[in-house]
């Protein structure tokens, strides 16, 4: 067992965190919950999907996050034509030197920014899932690793459907939330027009990748109770007795799950996950696993009110 986190630890990490929510809402207007959750998903070790028709701010709000974070950033525009290479990168002989050598690809960052992922084929996506799941790169034969802290920021349109692929359940499976990004309400929209009229403010550093190191590790000192455990077991079968859900969350859901409310705990500077944790990240971590049956598919079934569905017919406390 992990030794406790000392409480002016967990207040220090609380009041990082806050100002990071607060230096990204400088310049993305809208809700605190989206900021706060890229946090989450960046100590928790995950990766986000960011979805949202075009213009809502999605790559604005990803590059005010890496800012906050003193990390390098790089951003990928998928298109169909884009190969594994374009991403890892590839070996170039040098003539000087009569030896090939490595172009490293923009995935050796920290902060990765792809911009509608759904847009490449299955052999790029593949490139992109080692790096998602192993964090590391094989280049012809070559199994590189990747930079730490490593995080995904991908983003995809999910109307337009011409000219895209869509992404396999297992890739989908490795992102640790989905985010919904839509239209802003009028009065953050009117923000929206003042800050362009006036100029945007930049992000300021909050961060440093030691930091954001040693937060991650503290996530996994964050304590979780038996009852959570077992809460969790319980909302992710809920997922899978549906009647319109083919299936339901999966062992590596509930996992994820866990990990993201440990994460939320600490940057909320307590040293214990409470159940109103996995009430908040039901929806963002689990939505986007499940599979619908074709007539769920068909009627236009939303996968965030069978999750709702499930939190309100599971409590918390076993009978």
């Amino acid at each position: 067992m992990s030794a406790p986190i000392e409480p002016r630890t967990l207040a220090h990490v609380a009041e990082r965190a806050h100002a990071v929510v607060d230096e990204v809402q400088r310049v993305y207007v809208g809700p605190r919950t989206v900021p706060e959750l890229l946090l989450i998903t960046l100590l928790a070790k995950g990766h986000a999907l960011l979805e949202g028709v075009p213009g809502v701010a999605k790559t604005t709000l990803c590059k005010a996050f890496a800012s906050t974070l003193g990390a390098g950033f790089r951003r990928i525009q998928f298109t169909p034509d884009l190969l594994p290479a374009d991403i890892t990168g590839t070996y170039v002989f040098s003539p000087r030197e009569g030896t090939f050598q490595l172009r490293e690809g923009p995935i050796f960052t920290n902060v990765l920014l792809g911009d509608e992922i759904n847009r490449a084929p299955a052999k790029t996506q593949s490139a992109l899932l080692e790096a998602m799941q192993e964090h590391q790169a094989t280049i012809e034969g070559d199994t590189r690793p990747l930079p730490t802290p490593f995080i995904v920021l991908a983003t995809q349109n999910p109307v337009e459907q011409a000219g895209t692929y869509p992404l396999p359940e297992a890739q989908i499976d490795r992102f640790l939330v989905r985010l919904l990004i839509g239209y802003p309400s009028a009065r953050d929209e009117r923000g929206i027009l003042r800050r362009f009229l006036e100029g945007s403010p930049q992000p300021q550093q909050v961060l440093a990748p030691e930091q954001i190191l040693a937060m991650q590790q503290m996530v996994g000192q964050v304590h979780v109770e038996e009852e959570i455990l077992d809460y969790v077991v319980r909302l992710s079968t809920a997922t899978r007795q549906q009647a319109r859900v083919f299936l339901g969350a999966s062992p590596r859901a509930s996992l994820a799950l866990v990990q993201a409310a440990r994460a939320r705990a600490l940057i909320q500077g307590r040293p214990f996950v409470i159940p109103d944790d996995i009430k908040a990240l039901a929806v963002p971590v689990l939505a986007h696993r499940l599979v619908l049956t074709p007539e769920a598919e068909m009627e236009g079934t939303q996968r965030e009110a069978l999750i709702q569905k499930a939190l309100e017919q599971t409590p918390h406390r076993s009978a």
